[in-house]
């Protein structure tokens, strides 16, 4: 991998981690066009680098995350809540791993899910609508849990994290924008333990040559994440799901013409 390739997949995981159209699935669509999706250290790069765009999120809703922005009490209660919501990952991620890795190289599963999910989105709006200004509930440890067991469906490439655990929490009878901003909060334990266990696994194949594009991939994620959250949280409000189901049929679609015909998508 070059410092081009790295700062592509970097915009790449910035501006979809938080989109619900598939951070993994882009980035596994990105790697494939580039010729370079069948490297290990490529596959830890991708989750790696999810975890810069994540750390966004601690930084621009710090007060939730720091102590000193609001009562002890509440605080903990905010932390117990998101590892409640972590668990059924971890469970599923730890029982499931290599089949997950596996999984991770296909362009096929990438293009199913996407049509998949893009068909659920551009329907959810209908199925759960907004209330109106109804003041916000806070999420309960038994609502976290539930929402926990939909983020486990992301593991499958092309889910989309960000579509699984919103579309959970909108099942919990939180609007668009809790629902949204819980799944963003989840993120960051989920994605911190995916970072660590495929450092754990591949920390030989971080060299001096791969420590330089892993260090930029990771940074550019980080700043354009930044950028992509507040535009999605106030897009995501005003005009919902159904863009971003359209946007998933359309890539799914391709995607799989170009598969059954046998296209070669190294192109780059």
């Amino acid at each position: 991998m070059n410092n081009l390739q790295a700062i592509i997949l970097g915009i790449v995981e910035g501006i979809t981690e938080f989109l619900p159209i598939s951070s993994t699935g882009h980035m596994i669509i990105a790697s494939t066009l580039m010729g370079i999706n069948d490297n290990d250290f490529v596959k830890m790069f991708e989750v790696v680098i999810q975890f810069g765009a994540i750390l966004s999120i601690v930084v621009l809703y710090w007060r939730k995350f720091l102590p000193g922005s609001r009562p002890f009490k509440e605080l903990l209660n905010f932390y117990l809540t998101l590892i409640v919501a972590f668990l059924p990952a971890a469970v599923f991620g730890f029982l499931f791993h290599d089949l997950v890795k596996q999984m991770l190289g296909s362009v096929t599963v990438v293009a199913v899910s996407m049509l998949a999910g893009g068909i659920v989105l551009i329907f959810i709006d209908k199925i759960f609508t907004e209330k109106g200004d109804v003041p916000e509930e806070p999420v309960s440890f038994f609502m976290a849990l539930k929402i926990g067991l939909f983020q486990v469906i992301s593991m499958i490439p092309g889910v989309s994290r960000s579509a699984a655990t919103i579309v959970g929490g909108m099942t919990q009878r939180l609007s668009r924008k809790q629902a949204a901003e819980f799944s963003f909060f989840l993120a960051v334990p989920t994605m911190a333990a995916a970072s660590a266990l495929d450092l754990l696994d591949h920390y030989k194949s971080i060299t001096s040559d791969t420590l330089i594009p892993l260090a930029i991939g990771f940074i550019v994620a980080f700043i354009v994440a930044m950028i992509a959250v507040k535009a999605f949280v106030g897009y995501l409000t005003k005009h919902g799901f159904k863009a971003f189901g359209y946007y998933r049929i359309i890539v799914g679609t391709i995607l799989l013409i170009l598969i059954a015909l046998k296209v070669n998508l190294h192109m780059l």
